[in-house]
């Protein structure tokens, strides 16, 4: 079966994390992606945080997935001509190099247009235009600049990061969509266009109900849905809502059994208007139903920390297992927190292809993640990440080059 990006060239300029998760996912949908490394040294991520000495790292492998290596020096005058063979080749460069790089290895976008008036140039940088254009930015600063740390946490402690990479893979999943729409767009316009994803704009698009509630909390100078609410005070920013839902159904995460020695036995639980009585009914307290400090989304508003103290109490005689089973029966909305050793071993994920067991030659076997998007008519195979170089004489030879050109390319090591 065809894939949705067969045919697809993508010239893989990224490393480290943003723009590798970009490329990787139009990889999975059939893109041929082309990474294009140091002769001898590579990605970054081949030699970071390794758990196997002189074995590419878990993250490397995770991230570069469906692709081939290719190691070109392009400081090189020959190599130059080489990487302008690549581009007049591919559809679409990808790169996450500090701001103005391409521009100093002369392949300026009117250079590129020259080459290839069809070319897409895709970049991930830190900020966007404006004062910070020019600042390195990595995951953790994306995540305090974009507004996710400041409203983070709870509301008497320092601002928090959180583990998941909204900042890195977030910015290369928006990255991604933006290269399919330039993709889309030039089967009616015949050009190229440049895409820009910064990390600040994707943490801030990921953050977006924040901004709704400093808009709220600047009209009305309080959220009634914060765990603030009555007896704390509002400043005049959107303050850290420990674990409060954000949205017009108020959650928080509840202890239970064994939550003493089991740092993930909670659950998140959600007090949904149209489920408060069968909410009511399963923790025991069957006269809230009726009760006029109760029986309303509003009366409950500045009770909510009792309602799910009470919660709490019937959840801390079940395992979170239990209670969601539970709560489930009567359509309650709650999820457990699932560590990720419990994602690891979840069949499900396995069946659907979400958490995949990849063979590698040099790792053996090792659990990654698959694709999180599925397209009926484009399955997905997860194949390995490529070892450095391994493609450069396959992808040399189909720009045009003959083997002894490609040999005296290695004898100059520009390859």
């Amino acid at each position: 079966m065809a894939r949705a990006l067969d045919g697809v060239r993508i010239l893989d300029f990224t490393h480290v994390q943003s723009g590798p998760t970009c490329t990787q996912l139009l990889a999975w949908f059939g893109a041929d992606v082309i990474k294009v490394e140091r002769a001898g040294h590579g990605d970054i991520t081949r030699e970071q945080l390794r758990d196997i000495p002189d074995v590419d790292s878990l993250y490397f492998t995770m991230l570069n997935h469906n692709k081939r290596s290719i190691t070109l020096d392009t400081k090189n005058k020959t190599g130059k001509a080489v990487l302008e063979k690549l581009i007049g080749y591919c559809d679409v460069l990808v790169e996450n190099f500090a701001p103005g790089a391409l521009d100093r290895m002369g392949f300026t976008w009117e250079r590129i247009q020259q080459l290839n008036p069809k070319m897409i140039v895709a970049s991930v940088k830190g900020f966007g235009p404006g004062p910070y254009e020019d600042c390195k930015v990595y995951e953790n600063v994306a995540q305090c600049a974009g507004g996710a740390a400041s409203t983070t946490g709870f509301d008497d402690g320092p601002p928090l990061v959180t583990g998941a990479q909204i900042g890195d893979s977030g910015t290369g999943l928006h990255l991604a969509l933006g290269i399919v729409c330039a993709l889309y767009q030039r089967k009616t316009t015949g050009r190229g266009q440049r895409v820009l994803a910064a990390m600040q704009d994707g943490v801030l698009n990921l953050c977006r109900v924040k901004l709704r509630d400093q808009q709220r909390l600047a009209r009305n100078k309080v959220m009634k849905e914060y765990p603030q609410y009555p007896k704390g005070k509002f400043g005049s920013a959107v303050p850290r809502a420990g674990n409060a839902s954000g949205g017009g159904q108020p959650g928080w995460i509840i202890k239970c059994k064994g939550w003493e020695t089991d740092p993930n036995a909670y659950l998140y639980f959600i007090t949904q208007a149209p489920v408060w009585k069968e909410i009511c009914n399963v923790i025991g307290k069957p006269e809230w139903i009726t009760d006029h400090d109760y029986a309303t989304p509003h009366a409950r508003l500045p009770r909510l920390m009792e309602i799910f103290a009470a919660v709490e109490h019937w959840t801390m005689t079940k395992t979170k297992f239990e209670a969601m089973e539970e709560f489930n029966k009567h359509d309650i909305p709650c999820g457990p927190i699932l560590s990720m050793e419990e994602l690891a071993a979840e069949p499900s994920l396995r069946a659907s292809g979400t958490i995949v067991e990849v063979e590698h030659p040099t790792r053996g076997k090792y659990l990654s993640v698959g694709n999180p998007i599925k397209l009926s008519d484009s399955p997905t195979e997860v194949t390995r990440s490529p070892l450095l170089g391994e493609h450069t004489d396959e992808v040399l030879a189909e720009l045009g080059l003959g083997a002894d050109e490609i040999a005296a390319l290695r004898a100059e090591k520009v390859i």
